[in-house]
C-alpha cells in the first residue's frame, strides 16, 4: 500500500493539510525556543499540552544539537521526542534553527561559529564608515547555506525513515524569522560587490511581468523605478539608495539561500514546508497601543532586513518555491489586516507564532474562519498551566466543530470574528456584516442588560437557508435581500456525538434567546444581568447553534 505523508491539497480557494488521508485542523502551539531539545523535559509537557486541547506542537531542532561535529549526526534525542509525541497523539512541526533564528545564527554548531574564513559573518555598517561583526552568517558566500543544506537533508532523510509510517511529523519550518538586524544590507566586501553588480535579470523580469500582481506595499516601494526594469544597471542604479533597496537586495539573496536549504530537505522527504516572519511594525497598523521600539520598528534593520514581510513577499513566493507558504508571526500587528496580507497569491495561511493569552486566542476564529488558516500557535505554550490556558477553552470548541470547520474552509462559506473587552464606554470591536446568498447578516456583541462581555467565533453557512453559529458572546441579526419581513424559523443549542462530529439537538430555543424574534443570541458562559431582576439571558453551554431565518413577501393585495 502506497503511503500517503501529510501534504497539502487546493481548494477552490486555498489549501488544506491532508494528514492520513483526510483534511486536518492543526490546533498548534508553539513551545519555548530550545524546548524540544530535551524529551527528559518534554516528557512532563505532552500532557499539559494535551489537556490544553493542543493536537499539532511546533518545536525546535537546532543544527548545533544534530551535528555538533561536522558530517556527525545525532537524532537520538528527537528520535525520542517523535515517539513520545505519537504516545500522545500528538502531531509535530519541526522548527528548522538551522544558520537563523531571529535574525542571528545562534543555534549554528560551534564549528559553524568559530570559523570565521569559511563560514565569514555579515557586516553592519556603523558611522563613521566603521564596519562591525554581526552574530550571523553572510548569506554571500557559498559554505554556510551548502552545510545548511546539508544538515537539513539529513534531517528530513531521518525523519522519513522514522516517520513515514506514522505521520507524526507534519511540517517542516526552514530556519526562524530570517534576515539581517542591525543595518538594512550586510556591508562586507562580499555584498557591496553583489550589491554594486547588475541585479539579475530573472528578478527584474518577475517584476515587470507581474506588476499588478505585487502588493501594494512593494509596488509602492520601488514605482519610481519600473521603468528602469529592463536597465540591467546596479542595485542603487534600478531602484534607487534607500533601505527599502537595502531590503529588496537582502530579500532575493535571502530567499536563495532558504531555497537552498529547503529544496534539500524537500527533495529527502517531501513534507510542506514554510518560513515564519518577524513582522515589520510601525504602530498604523497596531493591534494595540505599543510602542514601535517593541516591535522592532518599521524600518529594515530594526527588524530583520529581507524577512518576508509584505513589502517583498512577492520577491520569497517567487524565489524559494521549495516553501509552500511564507508565515507571519502575529503580536503586535492588526491581526485581520495580517492574515488577508498572508493570503497573498492564495498562498494558505498559517501563523506559527502569535498571543498566548485571551486577547489572543479570541482573534483565532478570524483565521479559520474568515482566511481559512491551516492553524494558529500561540507561542511559549509549554510554560502555561492547562488550567490557566486561554486556549483550551477555544481549541475544545474547534476541536469538536472541526468536520464543519474544515468542510466551510473548503467552501469558503463562514466568517471568523472576535469582541474585545470593552474599554471604558469605549467598543473598539465594531459590528462585522457579511452575505450569504441572498443573506445578509449582522454579527455583534452579545446583548445583555450589564456590562457586555468579551466574544468570539464563527458562523457557517450550511445551506440554503441554515447557519451554525459557533462561539461565545455574539449575536446574529439575519435580513432577506428582496424581502420586507426576516423572522427566526427554528433556533436548536446542538451539542457534538461522536467523532464524526454528528450534531443533535439539545435545546429548542426561542423567546428571550432571540429577543422574541429579532436576532440569536449566542451568551457568554457568566451573562452579566446588570441587577436586573430578571435573568432574561441564559448561560452558554454547548457554544454551538444551528438557526433557519426565514423571509415573507408581502402578499396583501391593494383594494
Amino acid at each position: 500500500m502506497q503511503l500517503s505523508i501529510p501534504h497539502l491539497e487546493a481548494t477552490p480557494t486555498s489549501k488544506q493539510l491532508i494528514v492520513n488521508g483526510k483534511p486536518y485542523l492543526m490546533l498548534a502551539a508553539e513551545l519555548q525556543n530550545s524546548a524540544m531539545t530535551s524529551a527528559k523535559y518534554m516528557r512532563e509537557a505532552w500532557p499539559k499540552l494535551k489537556a490544553a486541547n493542543i493536537n499539532t506542537v511546533l518545536g525546535c531542532v537546532t543544527w548545533e544539537q544534530i551535528e555538533p561535529t561536522e558530517g556527525k549526526f545525532d537524532f537520538a534525542e528527537l528520535d525520542q521526542v517523535i515517539e513520545d509525541a505519537r504516545g500522545h497523539g500528538m502531531h509535530i512541526v519541526i522548527l528548522w534553527f538551522g544558520s537563523f533564528k531571529n535574525g542571528l545564527s545562534t543555534y549554528a554548531p560551534a564549528w559553524v561559529k568559530q570559523d570565521n574564513k569559511r563560514f565569514p559573518r555579515a557586516k553592519l555598517r556603523k558611522s563613521g564608515g566603521e564596519l562591525e561583526i554581526a552574530d550571523v552568517v553572510s548569506i554571500f558566500h557559498n559554505e554556510a547555506q551548502r552545510c545548511d543544506a546539508r544538515a537539513f537533508s539529513a534531517l528530513m532523510t531521518h525523519v522519513k525513515e522514522v516517520d513515514e509510517r506514522h505521520s507524526t511529523v507534519l511540517m517542516a519550518q526552514v530556519e526562524n524569522e530570517t534576515g539581517l538586524l542591525g543595518d538594512s544590507r550586510d556591508g562586507s566586501l562580499a555584498a557591496n560587490k553583489r550589491f554594486d553588480g547588475p541585479v539579475p535579470t530573472a528578478l527584474v523580469e518577475k517584476l515587470a511581468s507581474q506588476w499588478d500582481l505585487l502588493r501594494p506595499e512593494l509596488r509602492a516601494n520601488i514605482t519610481s523605478s519600473r521603468t528602469k526594469l529592463s536597465a540591467g544597471g546596479s542595485w542603487s542604479q534600478v531602484f534607487g539608495r534607500s533601505k527599502q533597496t537595502d531590503q529588496l537586495f537582502m530579500a532575493y539573496h535571502y530567499a536563495l539561500y532558504l531555497e537552498q536549504v529547503a529544496s534539500a530537505g524537500k527533495a529527502a522527504y517531501p513534507l510542506p514546508m514554510y518560513t515564519n516572519v518577524w513582522m515589520n511594525y510601525n504602530g498604523s497598523d497596531a493591534d494595540n497601543n505599543f510602542p514601535v521600539v517593541v516591535g522592532g520598528g518599521n524600518l529594515p534593520g530594526d527588524y530583520p532586513s529581507g524577512g518576508g514581510v509584505p513589502d517583498v513577499l512577492d520577491i520569497w513566493q517567487n524565489f524559494a518555491p521549495s516553501l509552500d507558504f511564507i508565515a507571519p508571526d502575529v503580536y503586535l500587528n492588526d491581526y485581520a489586516n495580517s492574515c488577508a496580507k498572508y493570503r497573498h497569491r492564495n498562498q494558505p495561511l498559517f501563523i506559527p507564532e502569535q498571543r498566548r493569552d485571551e486577547y489572543g486566542a479570541r482573534r483565532i476564529w478570524t483565521a479559520y474562519g474568515t482566511y481559512q488558516a491551516l492553524g494558529a500557535s500561540p507561542f511559549g505554550i509549554d510554560t502555561v498551566e492547562p488550567e490557566t490556558n486561554p486556549f483550551r477553552k477555544h481549541y475544545g470548541l474547534l476541536a469538536k466543530m472541526s468536520t464543519h470547520v474544515l468542510q466551510a474552509q473548503k467552501e469558503n462559506a463562514s466568517i471568523g470574528f472576535f469582541f474585545d473587552e470593552l474599554d471604558g464606554t469605549t467598543d473598539t470591536s465594531p459590528p462585522v456584516t457579511h452575505k450569504f446568498g441572498p443573506w445578509s447578516l449582522l454579527i455583534e456583541r452579545s446583548f445583555v442588560f450589564g456590562k457586555p462581555a468579551p466574544g468570539s467565533g464563527m458562523v457557517i453557512h450550511k445551506s440554503d437557508d441554515t447557519f451554525l453559529l459557533i462561539g461565545w458572546g455574539f449575536q446574529v441579526t439575519f435580513k432577506h435581500e428582496s424581502s420586507p419581513f426576516t423572522g427566526v424559523l427554528r433556533f436548536e443549542e446542538k451539542e457534538v456525538v461522536g467523532e464524526s462530529g454528528e450534531l443533535k439537538t439539545l435545546r429548542m430555543l426561542n423567546g428571550d434567546e432571540t429577543r422574541s424574534g429579532k436576532f440569536c443570541i449566542m451568551p457568554n458562559e457568566e451573562p452579566d444581568y446588570g441587577g436586573f431582576p430578571i435573568c432574561v439571558t441564559i448561560p452558554a453551554r454547548t457554544g454551538v447553534a444551528e438557526v433557519e431565518p426565514y423571509a415573507l413577501e408581502d402578499d396583501e393585495e391593494c383594494e
